[in-house]
Protein backbone atom coordinates (compact mmCIF):
# COMPACT_ATOMS: atom_id res chain seq x y z
CA UNK A 1 0.00 0.00 0.00
CA UNK A 2 2.87 2.36 0.83
CA UNK A 3 4.35 1.77 -2.60
CA UNK A 4 1.03 2.56 -4.28
CA UNK A 5 0.67 5.81 -2.35
CA UNK A 6 4.29 6.74 -3.06
CA UNK A 7 3.92 6.16 -6.79
CA UNK A 8 0.63 8.06 -6.98
CA UNK A 9 1.73 11.04 -4.89
CA UNK A 10 5.11 11.17 -6.62
CA UNK A 11 3.45 11.16 -10.03
CA UNK A 12 0.97 13.85 -8.98
CA UNK A 13 3.80 16.08 -7.76
CA UNK A 14 6.18 15.67 -10.69
CA UNK A 15 3.59 15.56 -13.48
CA UNK A 16 2.21 19.12 -13.22
CA UNK A 17 5.69 20.55 -12.59
CA UNK A 18 7.07 18.92 -15.72
CA UNK A 19 4.05 19.93 -17.81
CA UNK A 20 4.31 23.50 -16.52
CA UNK A 21 7.98 23.64 -17.53
CA UNK A 22 7.02 22.42 -20.98
CA UNK A 23 4.50 25.26 -21.28
CA UNK A 24 7.15 27.80 -20.25
CA UNK A 25 9.65 26.45 -22.77
CA UNK A 26 7.07 26.32 -25.57
CA UNK A 27 5.93 29.87 -24.88
CA UNK A 28 9.47 31.25 -24.80
CA UNK A 29 10.46 29.46 -27.99
CA UNK A 30 7.33 30.73 -29.73
CA UNK A 31 7.93 34.30 -28.59
CA UNK A 32 11.57 33.99 -29.58
CA UNK A 33 10.43 33.05 -33.08
CA UNK A 34 8.01 35.98 -33.13
CA UNK A 35 4.70 34.08 -33.04
CA UNK A 36 1.52 35.85 -31.98
CA UNK A 37 1.04 35.83 -28.17
CA UNK A 38 -2.68 35.21 -28.71
CA UNK A 39 -1.97 32.14 -30.80
CA UNK A 40 0.55 30.90 -28.23
CA UNK A 41 -1.98 31.27 -25.43
CA UNK A 42 -4.82 29.61 -27.34
CA UNK A 43 -2.86 26.68 -28.72
CA UNK A 44 0.42 26.00 -26.94
CA UNK A 45 -0.75 26.69 -23.40
CA UNK A 46 -3.97 24.77 -24.01
CA UNK A 47 -2.02 21.82 -25.39
CA UNK A 48 0.69 22.03 -22.76
CA UNK A 49 -1.71 21.96 -19.82
CA UNK A 50 -3.54 19.03 -21.44
CA UNK A 51 -0.33 17.08 -22.01
CA UNK A 52 -0.67 15.15 -18.70
CA UNK A 53 -4.15 14.01 -19.67
CA UNK A 54 -2.97 12.96 -23.13
CA UNK A 55 -0.12 10.87 -21.74
CA UNK A 56 -2.05 9.38 -18.80
CA UNK A 57 -5.11 8.44 -20.87
CA UNK A 58 -2.98 7.13 -23.72
CA UNK A 59 -1.01 4.87 -21.38
CA UNK A 60 -4.19 3.62 -19.73
CA UNK A 61 -5.78 2.90 -23.11
CA UNK A 62 -2.67 1.03 -24.23
CA UNK A 63 -3.08 -1.21 -21.16
CA UNK A 64 -6.63 -2.03 -22.21
CA UNK A 65 -8.41 0.25 -19.73
CA UNK A 66 -10.72 2.55 -21.74
CA UNK A 67 -12.70 3.32 -18.57
CA UNK A 68 -9.61 4.97 -17.05
CA UNK A 69 -9.04 7.06 -20.18
CA UNK A 70 -12.64 8.27 -20.48
CA UNK A 71 -12.85 8.94 -16.74
CA UNK A 72 -9.74 11.09 -16.91
CA UNK A 73 -11.17 13.18 -19.76
CA UNK A 74 -14.54 13.68 -18.07
CA UNK A 75 -13.03 14.27 -14.63
CA UNK A 76 -10.43 16.72 -15.93
CA UNK A 77 -12.97 18.77 -17.86
CA UNK A 78 -15.24 18.96 -14.83
CA UNK A 79 -12.29 19.84 -12.60
CA UNK A 80 -11.31 22.67 -14.95
CA UNK A 81 -14.71 24.35 -15.16
CA UNK A 82 -15.98 23.54 -11.66
CA UNK A 83 -13.01 23.24 -9.30
CA UNK A 84 -10.38 25.45 -10.97
CA UNK A 85 -12.74 28.15 -12.28
CA UNK A 86 -14.71 28.06 -9.03
CA UNK A 87 -11.60 28.55 -6.88
CA UNK A 88 -10.34 31.34 -9.16
CA UNK A 89 -13.67 33.17 -8.88
CA UNK A 90 -13.64 32.80 -5.10
CA UNK A 91 -10.29 34.57 -4.99
CA UNK A 92 -11.31 37.41 -7.31
CA UNK A 93 -14.36 37.91 -9.57
CA UNK A 94 -13.53 37.06 -13.18
CA UNK A 95 -14.73 39.14 -16.10
CA UNK A 96 -14.82 37.88 -19.66
CA UNK A 97 -15.03 39.42 -23.10
CA UNK A 98 -18.18 38.66 -25.09
CA UNK A 99 -16.06 37.45 -27.99
CA UNK A 100 -14.35 34.83 -25.83
CA UNK A 101 -17.66 33.46 -24.54
CA UNK A 102 -19.47 33.68 -27.87
CA UNK A 103 -16.75 32.00 -29.91
CA UNK A 104 -14.44 29.86 -27.78
CA UNK A 105 -17.15 29.14 -25.21
CA UNK A 106 -19.64 27.97 -27.80
CA UNK A 107 -16.98 25.86 -29.52
CA UNK A 108 -16.10 24.07 -26.27
CA UNK A 109 -19.78 23.43 -25.53
CA UNK A 110 -20.30 21.90 -29.00
CA UNK A 111 -17.14 19.81 -28.66
CA UNK A 112 -18.32 18.56 -25.26
CA UNK A 113 -21.68 17.63 -26.79
CA UNK A 114 -19.90 15.72 -29.55
CA UNK A 115 -17.83 13.82 -26.98
CA UNK A 116 -20.97 12.87 -25.05
CA UNK A 117 -22.84 11.74 -28.19
CA UNK A 118 -19.94 9.53 -29.29
CA UNK A 119 -19.53 7.85 -25.89
CA UNK A 120 -23.10 7.63 -24.65
CA UNK A 121 -23.58 4.26 -26.39
CA UNK A 122 -21.14 2.62 -23.96
CA UNK A 123 -18.10 1.98 -26.11
CA UNK A 124 -15.08 3.68 -27.65
CA UNK A 125 -14.40 2.86 -31.30
CA UNK A 126 -11.52 3.88 -33.53
CA UNK A 127 -13.74 5.62 -36.07
CA UNK A 128 -15.15 7.75 -33.24
CA UNK A 129 -11.62 8.62 -32.19
CA UNK A 130 -10.91 9.55 -35.80
CA UNK A 131 -13.89 11.90 -35.79
CA UNK A 132 -12.57 13.61 -32.65
CA UNK A 133 -9.14 14.11 -34.21
CA UNK A 134 -10.60 15.50 -37.44
CA UNK A 135 -12.71 17.95 -35.42
CA UNK A 136 -9.57 18.83 -33.45
CA UNK A 137 -7.81 20.04 -36.60
CA UNK A 138 -10.91 21.98 -37.67
CA UNK A 139 -11.14 23.58 -34.22
CA UNK A 140 -7.46 24.51 -34.30
CA UNK A 141 -8.03 26.18 -37.64
CA UNK A 142 -10.86 28.22 -36.14
CA UNK A 143 -8.72 29.22 -33.16
CA UNK A 144 -5.94 30.36 -35.47
CA UNK A 145 -8.39 32.36 -37.55
CA UNK A 146 -10.06 33.92 -34.53
CA UNK A 147 -6.76 34.84 -32.95
CA UNK A 148 -5.83 36.73 -36.12
CA UNK A 149 -2.35 35.41 -35.63
CA UNK A 150 0.51 37.12 -37.32
CA UNK A 151 4.24 37.02 -37.04
CA UNK A 152 5.54 39.70 -34.76
CA UNK A 153 9.10 40.88 -34.08
CA UNK A 154 10.74 38.86 -31.38
CA UNK A 155 11.40 40.72 -28.16
CA UNK A 156 14.91 42.07 -28.04
CA UNK A 157 15.38 41.27 -24.38
CA UNK A 158 14.25 37.68 -24.75
CA UNK A 159 17.51 36.61 -26.32
CA UNK A 160 19.37 38.07 -23.38
CA UNK A 161 17.29 36.01 -20.94
CA UNK A 162 17.30 32.62 -22.59
CA UNK A 163 18.64 31.06 -25.73
CA UNK A 164 16.49 29.22 -28.19
CA UNK A 165 18.64 26.11 -27.90
CA UNK A 166 18.35 26.00 -24.14
CA UNK A 167 14.56 26.29 -24.16
CA UNK A 168 14.24 23.58 -26.81
CA UNK A 169 16.34 21.25 -24.64
CA UNK A 170 14.32 22.12 -21.53
CA UNK A 171 11.07 21.62 -23.41
CA UNK A 172 12.07 18.18 -24.69
CA UNK A 173 13.35 17.17 -21.25
CA UNK A 174 10.06 18.31 -19.69
CA UNK A 175 8.12 16.17 -22.15
CA UNK A 176 10.23 13.11 -21.25
CA UNK A 177 9.70 13.71 -17.54
CA UNK A 178 5.98 14.19 -18.14
CA UNK A 179 5.75 10.78 -19.82
CA UNK A 180 7.74 9.15 -17.01
CA UNK A 181 5.65 10.81 -14.29
CA UNK A 182 2.43 9.82 -16.05
CA UNK A 183 3.60 6.21 -16.20
CA UNK A 184 4.31 6.25 -12.47
CA UNK A 185 0.96 7.91 -11.74
CA UNK A 186 -1.03 5.32 -13.71
CA UNK A 187 0.83 2.49 -12.00
CA UNK A 188 0.21 4.00 -8.57
CA UNK A 189 -3.48 4.64 -9.26
CA UNK A 190 -3.97 1.07 -10.47
CA UNK A 191 -2.33 -0.28 -7.31
CA UNK A 192 -4.51 1.93 -5.13
CA UNK A 193 -7.60 0.66 -6.92
CA UNK A 194 -6.57 -2.92 -6.21
CA UNK A 195 -5.58 -2.21 -2.57
CA UNK A 196 -8.86 -0.52 -1.72
CA UNK A 197 -11.01 -2.61 -4.07
CA UNK A 198 -12.06 0.52 -5.96
CA UNK A 199 -12.66 0.71 -9.69
CA UNK A 200 -9.76 2.38 -11.51
CA UNK A 201 -12.29 4.59 -13.32
CA UNK A 202 -13.26 6.27 -10.03
CA UNK A 203 -9.60 6.95 -9.21
CA UNK A 204 -9.14 8.36 -12.71
CA UNK A 205 -12.24 10.58 -12.53
CA UNK A 206 -11.28 12.08 -9.18
CA UNK A 207 -7.70 11.82 -7.90
CA UNK A 208 -5.95 11.51 -11.25
CA UNK A 209 -8.23 14.07 -12.93
CA UNK A 210 -7.53 16.67 -10.25
CA UNK A 211 -3.82 15.86 -10.37
CA UNK A 212 -3.58 16.27 -14.12
CA UNK A 213 -5.57 19.54 -13.83
CA UNK A 214 -2.99 21.07 -11.49
CA UNK A 215 -1.25 22.91 -14.39
CA UNK A 216 -4.56 24.59 -15.23
CA UNK A 217 -5.07 25.45 -11.56
CA UNK A 218 -1.60 26.98 -11.25
CA UNK A 219 -2.06 28.97 -14.46
CA UNK A 220 -5.53 30.18 -13.45
CA UNK A 221 -4.47 31.32 -9.98
CA UNK A 222 -1.43 33.12 -11.38
CA UNK A 223 -3.59 34.85 -14.00
CA UNK A 224 -6.10 35.92 -11.34
CA UNK A 225 -3.35 37.48 -9.27
CA UNK A 226 -2.13 39.37 -12.34
CA UNK A 227 -5.64 40.58 -13.24
CA UNK A 228 -5.73 38.67 -16.55
CA UNK A 229 -9.24 37.12 -16.63
CA UNK A 230 -9.13 36.26 -20.34
CA UNK A 231 -6.04 34.18 -19.69
CA UNK A 232 -7.92 32.24 -16.99
CA UNK A 233 -10.85 31.42 -19.25
CA UNK A 234 -8.78 31.00 -22.40
CA UNK A 235 -6.54 28.46 -20.70
CA UNK A 236 -9.44 26.47 -19.25
CA UNK A 237 -11.49 26.50 -22.45
CA UNK A 238 -8.45 25.55 -24.52
CA UNK A 239 -7.58 22.76 -22.12
CA UNK A 240 -11.11 21.32 -22.23
CA UNK A 241 -11.04 21.50 -26.01
CA UNK A 242 -7.80 19.51 -26.15
CA UNK A 243 -9.01 17.07 -23.49
CA UNK A 244 -12.16 16.11 -25.38
CA UNK A 245 -10.62 16.03 -28.87
CA UNK A 246 -6.91 15.28 -28.52
CA UNK A 247 -7.01 13.13 -25.36
CA UNK A 248 -10.22 11.39 -26.39
CA UNK A 249 -8.97 10.87 -29.93
CA UNK A 250 -5.53 9.55 -29.01
CA UNK A 251 -6.84 7.23 -26.29
CA UNK A 252 -9.59 5.94 -28.58
CA UNK A 253 -7.15 5.11 -31.36
CA UNK A 254 -4.75 3.35 -29.01
CA UNK A 255 -7.24 1.36 -26.98
CA UNK A 256 -10.87 1.15 -28.12
CA UNK A 257 -13.28 -0.93 -26.06
CA UNK A 258 -16.38 -1.13 -23.90
CA UNK A 259 -16.82 1.48 -21.14
CA UNK A 260 -18.87 1.27 -17.96
CA UNK A 261 -22.55 2.23 -18.10
CA UNK A 262 -21.85 4.34 -15.03
CA UNK A 263 -20.39 7.01 -17.30
CA UNK A 264 -23.79 7.96 -18.74
CA UNK A 265 -24.86 10.31 -15.90
CA UNK A 266 -21.30 11.64 -15.57
CA UNK A 267 -21.13 12.52 -19.26
CA UNK A 268 -24.40 14.44 -19.03
CA UNK A 269 -23.21 16.17 -15.85
CA UNK A 270 -19.99 17.23 -17.60
CA UNK A 271 -22.03 18.76 -20.43
CA UNK A 272 -24.38 20.46 -17.95
CA UNK A 273 -21.50 21.97 -15.96
CA UNK A 274 -19.97 23.27 -19.19
CA UNK A 275 -23.24 24.97 -20.14
CA UNK A 276 -23.85 26.33 -16.64
CA UNK A 277 -20.35 27.79 -16.39
CA UNK A 278 -20.88 29.54 -19.71
CA UNK A 279 -24.26 30.91 -18.67
CA UNK A 280 -22.94 32.17 -15.33
CA UNK A 281 -20.16 34.09 -17.08
CA UNK A 282 -22.35 35.32 -19.95
CA UNK A 283 -24.95 36.82 -17.58
CA UNK A 284 -23.36 40.08 -16.54
CA UNK A 285 -20.08 39.36 -18.29
CA UNK A 286 -18.34 38.19 -15.15
CA UNK A 287 -18.16 35.37 -12.61
CA UNK A 288 -18.59 36.52 -9.01
CA UNK A 289 -17.76 34.70 -5.79
CA UNK A 290 -21.22 33.23 -5.15
CA UNK A 291 -21.21 31.82 -8.69
CA UNK A 292 -17.77 30.38 -8.02
CA UNK A 293 -19.29 28.69 -4.97
CA UNK A 294 -21.99 27.20 -7.21
CA UNK A 295 -19.30 25.70 -9.45
CA UNK A 296 -17.45 24.27 -6.46
CA UNK A 297 -20.72 22.71 -5.34
CA UNK A 298 -21.10 21.18 -8.80
CA UNK A 299 -17.66 19.61 -8.43
CA UNK A 300 -18.65 18.07 -5.09
CA UNK A 301 -21.77 16.69 -6.80
CA UNK A 302 -19.62 15.20 -9.55
CA UNK A 303 -17.32 13.45 -7.06
CA UNK A 304 -20.36 12.04 -5.24
CA UNK A 305 -21.89 10.81 -8.48
CA UNK A 306 -18.56 9.33 -9.60
CA UNK A 307 -18.40 7.42 -6.32
CA UNK A 308 -21.96 6.19 -6.75
CA UNK A 309 -21.53 5.10 -10.37
CA UNK A 310 -17.88 4.08 -10.71
CA UNK A 311 -16.47 3.07 -7.33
Amino acid sequence: MLAAFSLTIGGLIVLPLAADRFVVAASRVSRFLGLSPILVGALLVGFGTSLPEIVVSGLAAAKGDPDFAVANVVGSNVANLALVLGLAAMIRPISASRQLIRKEGTLVLLVSLLYVVLHINGDVQRWEAGVLLVVLFLALGLLVRWSESSLQPAEDNLERLVTLRREVVFGLAAMVVTVAAATVLVAGAERLAVEFDIQSAFIAATLVAVGTSLPELATALAAVRRHEPDLVLGNLLGSNLFNALAVGGVAGLIGPGIISSGFVPLLWLMLTITAVAGLLIATGGHLVRREGAVLLGAFVLFVWMAGSNLA
